[in-house]
């Protein structure tokens, strides 16, 4: 029983640094995600890392502790929808833009609050939109740069 135990603890042990390797706050993205470049109504580049797949889109920017003004997260869905984002685990305040499929904002939640991974979940900001894309953004970029409803964005595309 003895040994049992040990085998558990160690278990768990590792169960635990494995998760915070894949967990812990980082002020990057990894290196290995694809890029597109995205022009705000001013004409101010963001270089947007992509988030393709439904597990990239649950990822989002958890657990990055900076954003740069000229950087950001472009998440492409297959069609336009209603789009919902949960801020969980987002240790940045962001605006979240919602882009419909002629690349023109439908609309912008500026200054989402950030949360933490100890923050009770009914306490964790959300925002709602509809388009085929939504373009995370550091806090208040998007009041800088003109981007409100309306506004029209040049998102390059890749082949």
């Amino acid at each position: 029983m003895k040994y049992f135990l040990s085998i558990l603890a160690i278990l768990l042990l590792l169960s635990g640094s494995a998760y915070w390797l894949t967990h812990r706050p980082t002020d990057q993205f990894p290196s290995n995600v694809q890029t597109m470049s995205v022009i705000l109504p001013d004409g101010f580049e963001v270089k947007a890392k992509l988030a393709l797949t439904p597990q990239e889109h649950a990822r989002g920017l958890m657990f990055v502790t900076h954003l740069p003004e000229n950087e950001g997260m472009l998440f492409i869905f297959e069609q336009e929808q209603p789009q919902s984002f949960w801020m969980k685990n987002t240790l940045i305040d962001l605006d979240i833009v919602f882009i419909d499929a002629q690349d023109r904002v439908t609309s912008v939640a500026n200054e989402v609050p950030h949360s933490y991974t100890y923050t009770p979940d009914t306490d964790v900001a959300f925002a709602e939109g509809y388009g085929q894309y939504v373009l995370e953004l550091a806090s208040k970029t998007a009041e800088r740069h003109g981007v409100v409803p309306g506004a029209k964005l040049t998102i390059t595309r890749f082949e």
